[in-house]
């Protein structure tokens, strides 16, 4: 991952990546902060009537919980090497359900190895409890 040091992202940098594309822009994903060092993403996500589970429960369906984990954590790495990369594969486990105005992701890289890496992703609803886990496998290399 050294080699990539010169490639990192910044929030801004980020949060632009964010906003050209059009499913994670449609999805209005915010960044709160990135920390290199501990290589850790914050990203917020709002309430939108077309994200709720059924209409007027301010419930997030989880397609889009599923969406915002693979996309925060396809950036906890994708911020230390320059972009975006490739998921490998990943996984959920709905804890409760997300009830609220808005959720946060936070998402660690675990291990970051030379071709693969692992990060572990924290869904949290606005009384801070942590209503999904998720954990993906992303290759180490920006696409």
């Amino acid at each position: 991952m050294t080699e990539h040091a010169d490639n990192k992202l910044s929030a801004t940098d980020v949060q632009a990546i964010f906003d050209r594309s059009p499913f994670i822009g449609w999805l209005g994903l915010k960044v709160i902060s990135v920390d290199h060092e501990r290589q850790e993403i914050k990203v917020r996500m709002d309430m939108r009537p077309e994200l709720e589970r059924r209409p007027g429960t301010r419930q997030f369906h989880g397609g889009p919980i599923a969406a915002f984990i693979d996309i925060v954590g396809d950036f906890a790495i994708g911020m230390l090497v320059g972009g975006g990369v490739p998921t490998m594969n990943f996984r959920i486990d709905y804890l409760r359900p997300a009830i609220g105005s808005a959720l946060v992701a936070v998402a660690r890289v675990r291990r970051a190895g030379r071709t693969v890496t692992v990060v572990d992703v924290e869904i949290i609803d606005n009384e801070e409890r942590v209503v999904a886990l998720g954990r993906g496998t992303y290759s180490s290399n920006a696409g």
